[in-house]
């Protein structure tokens, strides 16, 4: 025991086979056989609230941020199985990807760690397909380096693309997209979107123009519904990507990349367990076998019925609210295959009612069960008019009863909240041109702002170390609030500046949403 303590898993790969001189193992006592509880998901006591953690009941969607779908016991099943046998992971995945070819209607198929690295694995296989030269040589060294998108199609995903080392290159026409393609042309990349649906540059008039010049199209399918005919291989494309932790409800670091078996296969060996440029994204045999069972499951599924059972739902949370004064109901329609359910949206006046949108969310997430909605609109004193939207996708059984009671109790019983006033006295001159210090949870960035003042309302220029945008906000008394949006690629760094003023200073707190709090200081150029 102790001698093979002293190897690492280095030492183990530098023997190159060799046996191991070790004195055999003392026969393990058996264990104890574990019999697997049926949870709720509303337990007091959890894995979760022993570590400080709340869970919560969704009624908002399938966002990685609140941890996707809650996957079916077929998965759980699955994955349980799977954790007790050992298996070579090319056998394995080359079983999967003739079964996931049998159940989707392509060519091939893989198991990824979700369609984020199915976009990653992708992109390697079209710059280097298995060429074992040019994947060591990654991201450095390539002769396709360039992946074509519509602008229609940029989005926060699309850094899987550029991680590789990658260009994006927008188009926006059907000449354009002809025009760019050329030798360094690797893929084409388009999300699946009604936005997409309506543009000249559909994926249908991209798969076509990817024929006629021999370029590979990848399709975002992230959230959609794995449909059989499979839409977008009919429509052409190359390459599709799925989550597998939205609709299927699959493990929810899983995903699923179907389309040309040559290309299947070239993005699996740039993958783990494999030391290419994609050894990061590695790939359990419990989460690829949870992935194959959540598509399998999918072809059982009765999905209309589950349409109706979340109708239900909705209704039942709509009954509980309908008669309350000014409460207006309205049911929102899926708009294509992405998280496909109908929502309910409650209006209501908050002078009436005491409460506004944001306050019954807020009340929501910090009760007992903790319930997330989609955002709540509404805010005093300018904004009573109010809103919550209810997404029924990712609800179990008797959740409705909960959500329901929930916002009616908000609604008849809403409290006191107190209206937020500007302090008073003249606006501070903060006019001018500041050199700004964010200081961020590691490190700092060196930042300018260009400020244009009307009385209270500003406007002006953000320039980032890197990115820059338009600024806007308002300034009462010595409170500054400053707002601005700076693109980056398919993405957006939203940030609000929050602090006081001084003669010739700045100083307060910086939001950036999902990037997490900051604290800035500024002083005049």
């Amino acid at each position: 025991m102790a001698l093979f303590g002293k190897w690492s898993r280095r030492d183990l790969l530098k023997t190159s086979g060799g046996a191991l001189a070790v004195a055999p193992l003392a026969a393990a006592p058996a264990a104890a056989a574990i019999a697997l509880p049926k949870l709720t998901g509303l337990e007091a006591d959890n894995c979760f609230t022993r570590i400080g953690v709340r869970p919560l009941i969704n009624a908002r969607g399938t966002y990685t941020i609140i941890s996707g779908s809650r996957s079916l016991p077929e998965v759980k099943q699955a994955m349980f199985e799977a954790s007790h046998y050992y298996v070579d992971l090319d056998e394995m995945m080359n079983g999967i990807g003739a079964r996931l070819a049998a159940l989707n209607g392509a060519e091939w198929g893989i198991v990824t760690n979700g369609c984020e690295a199915a976009i990653v694995l992708a992109t390697i296989a079209c710059i280097a397909g298995s060429d074992v030269e040019k994947a060591q040589a990654l991201p450095y060294i390539k002769g396709k380096d360039q992946v074509l998108v519509p602008k229609h199609s940029r989005n926060p995903y699309d850094v899987g693309i550029r991680m590789v080392g990658a260009k994006l290159v927008e188009v926006e026409t059907p000449d354009q997209m002809r025009s760019a393609i050329g030798p360094r042309t690797a893929m084409i990349y388009v999300m699946s979107s009604p936005r997409e649906a309506k543009s000249p540059l559909n994926i249908a008039a991209i798969c076509a123009i990817g024929k006629e010049k021999g370029v590979p199209v990848f399709v975002d399918a992230a959230a959609e519904e794995p449909l059989v005919p499979n839409i977008h291989l009919a429509k052409g494309a190359t390459l599709v990507g799925y989550s597998g932790g939205k609709c299927l409800r699959g493990p929810q670091s899983s995903g699923m990349l179907i389309g040309d078996k040559s290309l299947c296969e070239a993005a699996y060996y740039q993958a783990a367990p494999h030391h290419c440029y994609g050894r990061a994204l590695k790939c359990s045999k419990e989460e690829s076998m949870g992935l194959l069972a959540a598509v399998e499951v999918w072809h059982r599924r009765d999905h209309d019925g589950e349409q109706r059972m979340w109708r239900s739902w909705l209704d039942h949370i709509a009954g509980r609210v309908k008669d309350l004064p000014t409460v207006q109901l309205e049911y929102l329609q899926p708009q294509d295959l992405s998280n496909r359910a109908t929502r309910l949206r409650i209006h209501w006046d908050a002078n009436r009612l005491g409460i506004t949108g944001s306050e019954v969310e807020a009340r929501l997430d910090a009760g007992t069960p903790r319930i997330l909605v989609e955002n709540g609109t509404g805010s005093r004193p300018g904004e009573m008019a109010s809103t919550l939207t209810i997404m029924p996708y990712m609800m179990d059984p008797g959740e409705e009863a909960i959500v329901a009671d929930a916002i009616h109790a908000a609604l008849t019983n809403p409290g006191s909240h107190a209206t937020p006033t500007a302090p008073s006295g003249a606006p501070a001159p903060v006019a001018g041109d500041w050199l700004v210090t964010v200081q961020y949870q590691r490190g700092t960035g060196e930042q300018r702002f260009v400020i244009r003042q009307d009385g209270s309302t500003l406007t002006g220029h953000h320039k980032g170390e890197i990115y820059e945008g338009d600024l806007s906000g308002t300034v009462h008394a010595d409170q500054v609030v400053l707002k601005s949006h700076t693109p980056v690629g398919g993405n957006t760094i939203a940030w609000t500046f929050t602090g006081n003023a001084g003669a010739n200073s700045l100083a307060g707190t910086v939001d950036m949403g999902e990037y997490g709090p900051a604290s800035f200081t500024a002083r005049r150029a």
